[in-house]
């Protein structure tokens, strides 16, 4: 299958990082955080759904055991971070960043589109604070969702602030598998569908005109919702993309890998689709799913979680 889409992140501009020297000026971990243990770790899978993302072959790993936050960082836990440092994020300081077409609000005005992908729109003003856009103050009033409009840049200045640091792949995938081995999903193989199976926040209906909301969101659900996985874990896939700490690397040599790999270069990983991902367009809210970009773009759908060792 060629690479698909969707939801996937538009980039600000590839390969470019702006971020300053992160200093680390506290070393405590949050209380919400689960020790996973090491041993061989499952990374990929033997059967890819979108082979041009390198999602195979299903290899091992060896991992020591490592800590891991059961969410992603919440807007509480980042507000605390800027509170404390006084830290700007990229969105902030370039002044814009990219917002789904059907959250933009009325009061912003036209906006420009990105090319091939409509729906992602650059909205002056947007930032982990406003995060449709100028005005109402999102953040704020949900504490307990995950943060957004966060970069790779920002994620790792917030994990260094915490004394941790983002999860490589193999650790991220180890997490997600909750002891469960072999399986697309955090729950198992059972596939998420559009009326009655609602394991993870993801997009019912027709993308990305028709969103039923079927699951109960129009967007970010709670960091903590949904049921946990095996070791602990809250939505580990759909709800936001997270970034770990590898780039992202496409490892086929055919002609179309290699001209794809050369415009990312640079890009991060992340990982665990979004509440914009659907089975029909941009199936990567499995386990094995993978995507890239720069490390400075920020958008509605992209947050992190961080990793300690012990």
């Amino acid at each position: 299958m060629p690479a698909q889409s969707g939801c996937c992140p538009p980039s600000i501009r590839p390969g470019v990082a702006t971020a300053g020297p992160i200093q680390r000026t506290i070393a405590a971990t949050p209380s919400a955080v689960v020790e996973i243990p090491g041993g061989e770790a499952l990374v990929g899978t033997s059967d890819p759904v979108i082979s041009d993302d390198a999602e195979g072959p299903l290899r091992t790993k060896r991992l020591a055991p490592f800590r891991i936050g059961e969410t992603a960082v919440t807007n509480a836990q980042f507000a605390a971070f800027v509170e404390e440092t006084g830290y700007v994020t990229e969105a902030e300081r370039f002044g814009w960043s990219f917002v789904f077409w059907a959250q933009v609000p009325e009061n912003v005005g036209p906006t420009q589109a990105v090319r091939d992908v409509t729906w992602w729109r650059r909205v002056d003003g947007a930032d982990w604070r406003h995060v449709h856009g100028p005005g109402r103050d999102l953040a704020g009033d949900r504490p307990d969702h995950p943060v957004v409009h966060v970069s790779w840049n920002d994620a790792r200045a917030y994990a260094t602030w915490v004394g941790g640091r983002l999860p490589t792949e193999a650790e991220w995938e180890h997490a997600a598998r909750g002891g469960l081995g072999d399986v697309r999903f955090p729950w198992g193989n059972e596939e998420p569908d559009d009326t009655g199976h609602f394991p993870c926040n993801i997009w019912q209906g027709r993308f990305p005109e028709t969103n039923t909301c079927a699951d109960g969101y129009a967007e970010t659900a709670p960091a903590k919702s949904y049921c946990a996985n095996g070791y602990g874990l809250y939505n580990v896939v759909g709800n936001v993309w997270e970034w770990t700490a590898e780039p992202f690397v496409i490892r086929s040599q055919k002609r179309a890998a290699k001209t794809r790999r050369a415009r990312m270069k640079g890009f991060k990983l992340a990982k665990g689709g979004s509440f914009l991902c659907h089975k029909s367009y941009c199936h990567r809210y499995r386990i094995a799913a993978r995507t890239g970009n720069s490390p400075d773009s920020t958008t509605t759908h992209t947050g992190f979680r961080v990793v300690w060792g012990l």
